[in-house]
């Protein structure tokens, strides 16, 4: 199985492109912007025929990354949306011109760039393919200070919903995760400061998760048992919101 995942240079990306590696997959790590950050995840991965791929989501660069995925690989059977943007923005304090750059790059990003290449990607795709994204919790319990992120993961949820119906004629399941908190490179800092032990606190485990912890679901999801998948989105929280 030849597998992309989107944004796996760092971080959730990263630990799903080792989950699926582990599993026998061939992947494409994803990147924007760091180039050598990807080729060090690639080499790491179990297996071989590892590869890197580049493109900008927010840029209609969908097509160009699925072809050189295709041409490296030599074909594709998963894609994993994992790649996506996270901005401050909330209205009581953003002023208008921030507040629409705020929601259109977030949008681009999160929700068209997914969509387009799932277009994309279909049109290599056959029987026992499999897409998968990677949503929020914020989808469903709000992001007050981001709420353009929470409304493109919600977006991201319904299309999920709405594809797993049209494709699965074609033998295409379509799933996706909804992580509450995970702790990555990028957080580390705020899990630190004074609002980590309140950020903990959400889920009765009294901890955040870890990036290992979404990869092993998306790697089922990904898995030839998980065909009556389709449709669904699996909630990773810790018991921290409750749907």
């Amino acid at each position: 199985m030849r597998a992309l995942v989107t944004g796996a240079s760092r971080g959730i990306g990263a630990a799903i492109a080792h989950a699926l590696a582990d599993n026998g997959h061939q992947v494409a790590v994803h990147y924007r912007s760091a180039p050598e950050k990807a080729l060090e995840v690639a080499e790491k991965l179990p297996g071989t025929g590892h590869v890197t791929v580049h493109g900008d989501l927010g840029a209609n660069q969908a097509e160009q990354i699925v072809t050189e995925t295709v041409e490296k690989l030599g074909g594709l059977d998963v894609l994993v949306n994992n790649a996506g943007i996270y901005f401050h923005h909330p209205i009581a304090t953003t002023g208008f011109a921030e507040w629409q750059e705020s929601w259109r790059r977030t949008i681009e990003v999160n929700l068209l760039g997914p969509a387009d290449l799932i277009w994309h990607a279909v049109q290599h795709m056959g029987e026992g393919a499999r897409i998968i994204s990677v949503g929020s919790r914020g989808a469903y319990r709000g992001e007050p200070d981001a709420p353009a992120y929470g409304a493109a993961k919600a977006g991201l949820h319904a299309m999920t919903q709405s594809l797993a119906q049209s494709l699965a004629p074609q033998g295409i399941s379509v799933a996706a995760v909804a992580p509450g908190f995970v702790h990555t490179d990028m957080v580390t800092d705020w899990l630190n400061s004074p609002e980590g032990d309140e950020i903990r606190k959400q889920s009765p485990f009294n901890r955040v998760g870890e990036p290992e912890e979404i990869a092993s679901a998306v790697a089922w999801l990904a898995s030839e048992k998980a065909t009556w998948a389709s449709g669904s989105i699996i909630h990773l929280n810790g018991a921290s919101y409750l749907h």
